[in-house]
């Protein structure tokens, strides 16, 4: 053999990529369709128990056309999961610290469990940007449309970015649709004022994932610059040699990196579903999942009192005389539509209502107790007050009407509110880790091909990985920790365009231009598809209801 033939041998052994097209094991392809099923049936015998539980029996057509909009939902984890979770994957499998059907089934039951034991905060933040008009009727046809409508959108983005191997984010997509849903229930809207968005909300949540891969780029740049700086083996920063194994430091330290994006990924974008998952349960068995039947009795008494002294607060700087509860609650949603909180007729409103909702929770002891028929009004005057009363602890002028005992007292009561009426039962956390987990072992390999070859100009090494996820699994469990959605996919690929500069490697400008239209393109393709989407549920829904 000549020495060329031979350094052609030794170039080829170096570069060549790791085995992308092994399958899983029959074995495995069995438990992955008795999960799908198993989880499917799980949802189903659960909702089917905690109708019975409160005496609310579903119709057949109700109890259908919740199981599509269920599967619609978790349909969108499941694509979420092999869309974004392909990134935690990439370094392990590009570094050849594990084969790639391992790393899938590892990153997989990573992901599920940080959806188990995610907190619901970001669930809600998510939930606050759709329109408080639809949030006050969501078992309505205009409330249906909306869910379908946003959620569709983001499968259909989500499924065409994946189809040309671009890492899109999957919480891009879903914001997106939410802002255009929003949007287009303002314009279709025949009442004033009606309200389309919470643009305070959308600021801190665009803020979130606008920043985020900022923080991935400078921050994988800064730490492998760090890592040369004070870990000199060589090894970390040069190509892996063949299919051959890291050292044994090395391989864990780039699982653990994996195991932790997984495990964040898992915790953020997980509770995505979740939050929509409930507005579908509040609509289809609003007496069953309205309100946190979980609390304990215990807990009222904290609860009235809460409503008793916000309601003195509120009627201190409410207008004098008695309002009725009808007019109570027209006054708050006006001053809610218009964005015009802080005025003396919405205050005195605030306070009857939550006089009001103190009343009814002390009359009946616990939330467990609440009549069928009583449990939809009582829930959106809670959600209602809940709403208004964080916009007032925000709003400048609510701040120079109030003292900071009245503030405290406010927040205080948003809290008791926020217990009452946002909750997440556990068979719906595990149905999501599920479709989480099992589409993080579908269709990954078309991203992990993108983000292991086509964003830096040379092959990934063992400290591009590692520093590439290390700052993305801070990143996320940071954003989680302020109850804020950010996506896994721009952070890390970020991440991995930082590492690869640091590295000397140079990018790949084709793929990072790919990438940022992707990312500038999303918000409003997701807005004009569910836009779109919604208006023509709306028209479906009112040819069939004539």
């Amino acid at each position: 053999m000549t020495a060329q033939a031979l350094a052609g041998g030794q170039s080829e052994s170096r570069t060549r990529g790791p085995r992308l097209d092994a399958g899983l094991h029959p074995m495995g392809r069995w438990l992955f369709a008795a999960l799908l099923v198993g989880g499917l049936l799980y949802a189903g015998y659960s909702v089917a128990i905690d109708t019975a539980r409160v005496g609310e029996p579903m119709a057949m057509g109700v109890f259908a056309f919740l199981g599509l909009a269920l599967l619609i939902a978790l349909g969108f984890e499941f694509v979420n999961g092999f869309h974004d979770t392909a990134n935690a994957v990439a370094t392990v499998i590009y570094t050849h610290s594990m084969p790639a059907p391992l790393a899938v089934v590892w990153s997989g039951f990573f992901n599920f469990l940080g959806v188990v034991t995610s907190t619901g905060a970001v669930a809600y933040s998510i939930i606050t940007l759709l329109p408080i008009d639809l949030m006050l009727h969501v078992g309505s046809a205009g409330g249906f449309a909306m869910i379908f409508a946003l959620l569709l959108a983001a499968v259909l983005w989500n499924l065409a970015t994946w189809a040309v191997g671009l890492p899109n984010s999957s919480s891009h997509a879903l914001i997106g649709s939410i802002l255009g849903v929003g949007l287009a229930n303002q314009l279709l809207s025949n009442i004033p004022g009606t309200s389309g968005v919470d643009m305070a909300q959308v600021q801190k949540v665009l803020s979130a994932l606008f920043f985020s891969p900022l923080i991935g780029f400078v921050g994988a740049l800064m730490l492998l610059l760090l890592m040369k700086r004070f870990l000199r083996d060589k090894q970390l920063y040069r190509e892996p040699e063949g299919d051959t194994p890291p050292p044994r430091g090395i391989r864990a330290l780039l699982i653990f990196t994996c195991t932790a994006v997984s495990f964040a990924h898992g915790g953020n974008d997980g509770q995505k579903g979740m939050g929509l998952i409930m507005l579908i349960l509040i609509g289809c068995a609003p007496t069953a999942y309205a309100l946190n039947r979980t609390l304990p009795q215990s807990a009222m008494p904290a609860f009235v009192r809460s409503a008793q002294i916000a309601a003195s607060a509120y009627a201190a700087h409410g207008t004098p005389g008695a309002l009725s509860v009808d007019r109570a609650r027209e006054a708050v949603v006006d001053g809610v539509r218009t964005k015009a909180i802080d005025k003396p007729e919405v205050y005195a409103g605030l306070s009857v209502l939550s006089r009001d909702i103190g009343d009814r929770i002390e009359d009946y002891g616990t939330f467990s107790r609440v009549p069928a028929a009583i449990v939809p009004n009582l829930r959106n005057d809670m959600y209602l007050v809940l709403d208004t009363t964080r916009m007032v602890t925000k709003s400048e002028g609510a701040k120079q009407r109030f003292t900071a005992a009245e503030i405290d007292s406010l927040n205080g009561y948003s809290a008791s509110l926020e217990r009452g009426t946002r909750y997440i039962p556990l068979w719906v956390k595990v149905t999501v880790a599920l479709a989480l987990g099992l589409g993080t072992m579908v269709g990954w390999r078309r991203i992990v091909v993108t983000v292991g070859e086509r964003i830096g100009k040379t092959h990934l090494t063992y400290g591009m990985g590692a520093a590439a996820e290390l700052v993305t699994a801070a990143t996320i469990f940071g954003a989680e920790y302020i109850g804020r959605p950010v996506s896994t996919t721009h952070i890390l690929t970020s991440g991995v365009a930082g590492a690869s500069v640091a590295n000397g490697a140079g990018l790949q400008f084709r793929t990072i231009r790919n990438m940022l239209l992707a990312w500038v393109l999303t918000l409003p393709a997701a807005m004009l598809l569910s836009g779109t989407l919604y208006w023509l549920l709306l028209q479906f829904a009112g040819a069939v209801a004539g």
